[in-house]
C-alpha cells in the first residue's frame, strides 16, 4: 500500500510534498546518527593525532580523555548508572615489543560512589607544543639527568671523595623523553623475578664476566638469572644470612632486625633473600664501573638507591637503621678522618649493628692488617663495642659492631675526638649537607625518647614509633591518619580505581607523611620508597622507626634511580604546593622517565590540579582516568618510543659529552 501510494504522489506531481517528506528524512537520519555517537561518548571525527593512539572509550564508561586540540573544553559526565561504571580496555594499543602473553591494559572496575564530572576548564596552556626524544644510544636509555651531568663532571676539580658520582643536576632540566631499550618486554613478575629477568630489559653483560667465578649473575637465552652468589657468599645468600644470625643471637631477623641498609649491594640478592624473612633491606651503590647493580637490583623487585658515601652525607634522617652491612663495599671507612664511617654511625640506630665482611677481618697480610689497624682505632674512638668475631668453613670472615646506646662512653672518653656535633648540624634535613666528622649526641639515658628501640616487627607498624613528637595533639594525629589511610585503602585504592596490583611490585609515595599509605600495603607483595620532600614536615625518622624505608628529595630535581624502575608512582594533595616551586612539566617528565611501560600514577588531589596533570599525561599518550572529582589515574601505555614513525616528535634532544641538550629537525 505504502509503495503505491507514493506512486500516487510523483504521477500528481506533488513536488512540494515530496521535498519536505525528504527534508524529514534526511533530517531523522541525521538526528538518530548524532543521538548515538553522543550517547556512546565517541566521536566520529579524529581531532588530533593522539586519537588515534589513545585508547577510545566504550559506552557510558566512567572515564573521559581530555583532547588536545580544543583549549577550551569543559567535560561534563554526570551518568553514574551502575551500567557506566565499567570500562573495556581492549583498545588499548599494545606495544609490539612487548610479548602477548603480559597484558598491559588495566582492568578498570567501578570505585565506590564513582563519577566523573568535570567541571572546571582545563588548562592546556602549560602543555609542550611538541616532546623531544633523548638521544644519544645507552646514554639516553639509562639517562640519570642528576649523575649523567657530563659538563659539570668534566669541570670538578677532584674527584678524590668520589665527587664524580654524586648529583650534578642540569640546569635547566633536559626535559627530553628517554626511549625504551630495543626488545623491551614488561618486567617478570614477583616472585619469579627475584631469581631471572629479561636481558633486553638490561642488556649490561658486564658483570657476567666480570663476576663469573662469584656466581652474582649469569645469562641464560633470553634472561639474566641470578643464582645467590656473591663475592663473599661463597655457599650462597641464604648460608651467608643464617651465618650472620648464628654469629650473633642478639640479630633476629625480621623481628627486632626489620630494616637495614646494604652498602655496596652489588646486585641486592643480600636484600632479596632476606625479604622472606620480614626484613626490609635499602640496598645502595653509586653509579660506577659495576655496571647496573642498581639497575638490576630494582628490575628483580628489591627496594635500591643510587647513592655514594662520598662528601655529602646520605639523604636518610639520623638513626634510622636497625642493621647496617657491608661485605667487600669498597669504601675506606677510616679515609678523610674517618667521616664515611660517621656518616653510618649517624644514620644508625643507637644499639644497632654494623655487620663488616672484608679481607682485613680474617686476612693477615701486610694490606689488610694496616686496614684493620686503623678500623681498630677509629671504631674505639667512636665508642663501638665488637659484639662478635667469626670465620666459616669456607673462609670467610665478618665482625659485627654495636653502636652505643646512651652518652655515657663517649664523655668518659680520654680523648673526645671525634667530637659531638653541635646542635645545628643535626638538626638539618640530609639534602646535600656536606659530612661531618662528629658524632651526634645521645640522651644519658638509654631509654630516653629517640633511644628506645621500636617494638619487634609486625607490631612496629602500628606501634607509637619512639620519634613521634612528644606534642600532645601528635599521637592522635598519627592515629587518625593510620585509619584513614587504611580506609582508603581498602574500601577504593585495591578494588575501585582500575589498578592492576598484581602487576605491581615498585612502588613510590611521592609525599609520604607518616607513610600510612605504605603501611596499608604492607600484607600486598609489593615493598614502597616512601619519599618525604625538603620542604615538608620531616617525619622520615617516624616511617623509619614503623619498619618502612625511604630517602629525602626535592621534587625541583630528579630523582637518583634508573629509566622504568617503578610500577605506581602516588601522591596526595601534593602537587599544589609543589607547583609554587617547581615546573609541573618537568616533574612529569621525572615521573614518565621512572615509570615502567604499564605503570601507574595515582593522584589525589583538587580539580585545579588534575586539570593541568591531565593534559600533560595525554599529550605524552598516557591513558587518564577520573574518579569521583579527585582521584586521577595515569597508565603509561605507551612511550614515544613505541609510536610509529610518522608520529614521532619532530625534534630530538642530544644527550652529548657536555652534558646539554640540544634540537634538530627529524
Amino acid at each position: 500500500m505504502a509503495i503505491l501510494a507514493i506512486k500516487s504522489i510523483i504521477k500528481e506531481r506533488k513536488y512540494p510534498f515530496i521535498l519536505t517528506f525528504i527534508i524529514i528524512l534526511l533530517s531523522t537520519l541525521f538526528f538518530t546518527f548524532f543521538t548515538t555517537t553522543t550517547t556512546n561518548n565517541t566521536s566520529p571525527f579524529f581531532n588530533s593525532l593522539s586519537d588515534l593512539i589513545q585508547p577510545q572509550q566504550q559506552p557510558n564508561a566512567a572515564v573521559s580523555h581530555f583532547s588536545s586540540i580544543d583549549k577550551s573544553i569543559t567535560i561534563n559526565n554526570n551518568d553514574t548508572s551502575p551500567s557506566s561504571s565499567t570500562v573495556n580496555n581492549n583498545h588499548l594499543i599494545i606495544p609490539p615489543s612487548i610479548e602477548p602473553n603480559h597484558d598491559v591494559s588495566p582492568s578498570v572496575t567501578s570505585p565506590l560512589n564513582q563519577t566523573d564530572t568535570v567541571n572546571d576548564v582545563v588548562d592546556f596552556s602549560i602543555v609542550p607544543k611538541r616532546w623531544a626524544l633523548c638521544r644519544g644510544g645507552d646514554v639516553a636509555v639509562d639517562y640519570i639527568p642528576c649523575l649523567d651531568n657530563w659538563k659539570a663532571i668534566k669541570e670538578l676539580k677532584s674527584r678524590r671523595h668520589m665527587e664524580h658520582r654524586e648529583r650534578h643536576c642540569p640546569t635547566p632540566a633536559i626535559t627530553c623523553l628517554v626511549p625504551l631499550p630495543v626488545g623491551y618486554k614488561l618486567p617478570v613478575p614477583w616472585p619469579k623475578s627475584r631469581d631471572m629477568i629479561w636481558y633486553d630489559n638490561v642488556p649490561h653483560p658486564k658483570l657476567v664476566q666480570y663476576k663469573k667465578e662469584q656466581n652474582w649473575v649469569r645469562r641464560s637465552d633470553d634472561y639474566f638469572i641470578f643464582p645467590g652468589g656473591g663475592t663473599q657468599f661463597k655457599e650462597g645468600v641464604t648460608h651467608y644470612i643464617e651465618f650472620i644470625e648464628k654469629t650473633l643471637p642478639l640479630i633476629k631477623w625480621g623481628k627486632n632486625i626489620r630494616v637495614i641498609l646494604d652498602v655496596g649491594c652489588g646486585v641486592a640478592s643480600f636484600g632479596g633473600y632476606l625479604l622472606e624473612k620480614g626484613v626490609i633491606t635499602m640496598s645502595l651503590a653509586p653509579k660506577d664501573e659495576h655496571e647496573a647493580q642498581i639497575q638490576f637490583a630494582l628490575e628483580r623487585g628489591i627496594p635500591a638507591t643510587l647513592s655514594v658515601i662520598g662528601t655529602q652525607k646520605l639523604t636518610f634522617p639520623n638513626g634510622a637503621y636497625d642493621l647496617i652491612h657491608c661485605a667487600r663495599c669498597r669504601v675506606h671507612w677510616d679515609a678523610d678522618g674517618g667521616k664515611p664511617l660517621m656518616e653510618l654511625n649517624r644514620i644508625l640506630r643507637p644499639g644497632g649493628f654494623f655487620v663488616w665482611s672484608a679481607t682485613p677481618v680474617y686476612r693477615s697480610n701486610e694490606r689488610d692488617s694496616k686496614v684493620w689497624d686503623a678500623m681498630v682505632i677509629l671504631t674505639k674512638s667512636m665508642c663501638w663495642e665488637v659484639v662478635a668475631k667469626t670465620v666459616d668453613l669456607s673462609g670467610i670472615g665478618l665482625v659485627i659492631y654495636q653502636k652505643p646506646t646512651s652518652s655515657s662512653c663517649y664523655e668518659n672518653r680520654e680523648v673526645k675526638d671525634p667530637p659531638l656535633c653541635n646542635q645545628t648540624d643535626t638538626q638539618l634535613v640530609s639534602w646535600y649537607v656536606p659530612l661531618s666528622r662528629c658524632l651526634p649526641s645521645l640522651p644519658a639515658d638509654s631509654k630516653a625518647k629517640g633511644n628506645t628501640w621500636p617494638a619487634p616487627w609486625p607490631e612496629r607498624l602500628s606501634s607509637k614509633p619512639p620519634s613521634l613528637s612528644m606534642e600532645p595533639y601528635a599521637a592522635q594525629l598519627y592515629e587518625e591518619d593510620t585509619k584513614h589511610w587504611l580506609a582508603l585503602v581498602s574500601d577504593l585504592y585495591l578494588e575501585g580505581l582500575g589498578i592492576n596490583w598484581t602487576s605491581v611490585r615498585n612502588v613510590m609515595d611521592m609525599n609520604a607523611g607518616y607513610g600510612g599509605f605504605a603501611a596499608a600495603l604492607v600484607d600486598e607483595p609489593l615493598w614502597v620508597m616512601n619519599v618525604v620532600s625538603i620542604d615538608a614536615q620531616d617525619t622520615l625518622p617516624v616511617i623509619f622507626d614503623r619498619g618502612l624505608i625511604g630517602v629525602y628529595h626535592d621534587w625541583c630535581e630528579s630523582l637518583n634511580t634508573y629509566p622504568r624502575t617503578y610500577d605506581l608512582l602516588h601522591s596526595s594533595f601534593f602537587f599544589g604546593n609543589l607547583t609554587q616551586r617547581c615546573d609541573i612539566v618537568e616533574v612529569v617528565v621525572e615521573v614518565d622517565r621512572v615509570l615502567r611501560p604499564g605503570g601507574y600514577i595515582l593522584v589525589h588531589d583538587t580539580m585545579e590540579i588534575i586539570n593541568k596533570l591531565r593534559p600533560i599525561l595525554d599529550s605524552l599518550q598516557w591513558s587518564t582516568s577520573l574518579y569521583q572529582d579527585q582521584f586521577l589515574v595515569g597508565f603509561r601505555v605507551q612511550s614515544c618510543s613505541y609510536i610509529e614513525p610518522s608520529w614521532q616528535p619532530v625534534n630530538y634532544a642530544e644527550l652529548g659529552t657536555a652534558g646539554q641538550s640540544t634540537t634538530e629537525e627529524a
